[in-house]
């Protein structure tokens, strides 16, 4: 059965009132279904370590972090082959390969939490397949950006990527409340919840999604990108706002309950952070849009110093109240800071490359690159919580690592994008939303 597309011409206004938008519009609601699954499957372990030794696994802090890291870097690696894998394989295939994949680690999740004596590795390797949620962010975004016009891309990739993030939250939300039914801890819960939904997305993928002939591998650009500065400064950048956003959504609920055993109940309530940090993505490109990326990015980077700061004051007063409130802050700014950095990266393209065409889609390819480097900034963070932890039994030592990464993080932004000396070398920045 092909649902391939042969002719396509968003950019034409009759084409796509007639036909496009529709097509567009459906391919964008079935794959923000997948992605918001992938992100589901992806985040899975942040939840069920926190109640790994209620059901007999006695896991020590840093074996635990493990279990956190290990997912978010294989995410993180992945989300570069699967850039390439819609090209290859077409959207429609490729969103029904990567959707039936999040049955092998929730199958796996299944057996090891019902099976007495279960190996740490067994988990471990659970944990790490549960990664492959991670890469769909990527293809999903390379997916639905063939499907629109130039002028209508940033609403529908903002969509896309918040309704990803969602899932997060959703995890959080739901996975505490479906292993509580009942009498005690029922874990294998977690995992078979997603079963369902994932076998849907996949029949829906198959049997509704397009492909489209026109998606081509564009490996030249790719090329280019990578010899050019803005291409690492951007992904530098999105290590700070990507990164943070997906290692605290990691880290949060395990934080709670080693940080504050008192409240560890409240770890039902740590999908707010990933949840607000969703919702202020499409804000932080609407800031942008009106008075510039590197400025909501440099106030960002501020903005998360405080919040850092925030959290270190409060695990030395030991305030949960402030605790919590600060890492809600620190996730709604996250959120802002990986709408405003996406953003700029196809303004800053927009004045260092002459044709036009060439620089979209060496901005798409930097969007690829930054993506994957920034989504393994999410495994810096956990790492540094797991060595904090582990080596003085508090997290100062990683806020306060943490607190200089954002202070280069702001150096960073405002020497590349703000200092006067920019606009006089290339006066064109200051126009291009930068």
């Amino acid at each position: 059965m092909s649902r391939w597309i042969e002719h396509w011409e968003p950019e034409k206004p009759e084409f796509w009132e007639s036909t496009g938008k529709r097509i567009a519009r459906k391919n964008l609601a079935l794959s923000i279904f997948a992605e918001n699954l992938g992100f589901s499957v992806w985040v899975l372990m942040s939840i069920v370590v926190v109640s790994l030794g209620s059901v007999g696994f006695k896991f020590s802090v840093g074996q635990q972090f493990w279990l956190l890291i290990v997912p978010n870097l294989v995410g993180s690696l992945l989300r570069v082959p699967y850039t390439f894998a819609v090209p290859k394989f077409g959207g429609r295939l490729w969103t029904t390969i990567s959707a039936s994949l999040l049955l092998i680690p929730t199958g796996m999740l299944a057996y090891a939490v019902t099976t007495p004596g279960t190996s740490y590795g067994f988990f471990l390797l659970t944990s790490a397949l549960t990664g492959l949620g991670g890469g769909n962010f990527s293809s999903s975004m390379a997916n639905i950006s063939f499907f629109y016009p130039e002028g209508k891309k940033g609403l529908a990739l903002g969509l896309n990527a918040a309704g990803g993030n969602l899932g997060v939250a959703v995890t959080q939300l739901i996975v505490p409340i479906v292993i509580s039914i009942g009498t005690g801890i029922h874990l294998a819960y977690a995992a078979l919840i997603w079963m369902p939904f994932i076998v849907l997305a996949t029949v829906l993928a198959w049997f509704f999604m397009d492909s489209l002939t026109q998606a081509k591998p564009d490996g030249q650009s790719y090329k280019k990108a990578l010899s050019n500065r803005h291409t690492w400064v951007m992904s530098f950048l999105y290590i700070g706002t990507f990164g943070s956003f997906i290692g605290y959504s990691f880290a949060f609920p395990s934080l709670i309950k080693i940080s504050f055993v008192d409240y560890k109940s409240w770890v039902s309530l740590a999908f707010l952070g990933a949840l607000i940090g969703s919702i202020a993505r499409p804000a932080g490109g609407w800031l942008a849009d009106r008075i510039g990326g590197a400025k909501v990015t440099l106030a960002t980077f501020v903005g998360l110093g405080i919040g850092t700061i925030g959290v270190m004051v409060s695990v030395d007063a030991k305030s949960f109240p402030l605790f919590f409130a600060s890492f809600i802050l620190l996730f709604i700014l996250a959120g802002v800071g990986n709408g405003s950095t996406y953003r700029m990266i196809p303004a800053i393209f927009k004045t260092q490359v002459d044709d036009d065409k060439s620089a979209k889609r060496q901005a798409a390819a930097v969007v690829g690159i930054a993506g994957a480097i920034g989504a393994a900034g999410g495994v810096l963070v956990n790492l540094v919580f797991k060595f904090s932890l582990e080596g003085s039994k508090t997290l100062t030592p990683a806020l306060t690592a943490i607190l200089v990464f954002y202070a280069l993080c702001l150096a960073t932004t405002w020497w590349f994008y703000l200092r006067r000396n920019v606009f006089a070398t290339r006066p064109s920045l200051a126009y291009a939303g930068v």
